[in-house]
């Protein structure tokens, strides 16, 4: 039996959960979200507990692997609907910055024009500093959402326009990641 598939997910208050054949709706403060239930597990609300339990049909592989899969999918759209998901991301260069215009987020990252990115629905930007300030203040902004796949291939494709590299450290990173710095070409001395 499956560590984590086993334990059943407990839904907080204001959180409503609705199962229609193979679809689970769950909807709460933050938003709606759906998934589709694959067939090889069962799930289960149980409304006088407020748990949704997942099960398995059989013991093969691909399905011990959906049980738990199934179950970690459910927890996280419980979360992203009463809490949220957030992916924070810093933008290191000068002259570097950031700023929303109508539906898109237009990232000036050294090119000749600015990389515009069109923002997926139900994602919220906060930008905390619109420009980096020399290579010590960077600009820094948070992704949001109620969708945990989503918040995090968005912050990827953002994070994609120009990746930090290893010599200056210029370039998008996500707000915790270390780059591993590189030297240099070293003149040796005669």
């Amino acid at each position: 039996m499956s560590r984590i598939g086993k334990k059943p997910v407990s839904v907080p208050s204001g959180v409503k959960v609705e199962i229609n054949q193979s679809v689970l709706k769950v909807s709460g403060a933050k938003g709606n979200l759906t998934l589709n239930i694959n067939p090889v597990v069962d799930v289960e609300w149980d409304s006088s507990a407020n748990e949704v339990r997942v099960s398995r049909k059989s013991d093969e592989r691909f399905d011990r692997a959906m049980h738990g899969t199934t179950r970690a999918l459910i927890a996280n759209m419980v979360e992203g609907v009463t809490k949220g998901f957030h992916r924070g991301l810093k933008i290191f260069g000068t002259g570097y910055g950031v700023k929303i215009q109508g539906q898109d987020i237009l990232l000036t990252v050294g090119m000749a024009q600015p990389a515009s990115v069109k923002i997926p629905a139900g994602i919220e930007i906060e930008i905390k500093t619109p420009n980096a300030r020399g290579n010590d203040v960077p600009a820094e902004f948070i992704v949001s959402g109620a969708d945990k796949a989503v918040v995090g291939e968005f912050a990827a494709e953002i994070r994609k326009c120009r990746p930090p590299e290893p010599y200056k450290g210029k370039g998008i990173r996500y707000a915790d990641e270390q780059i591993k710095r590189k030297m240099g070409k070293a003149f040796g001395s005669a």
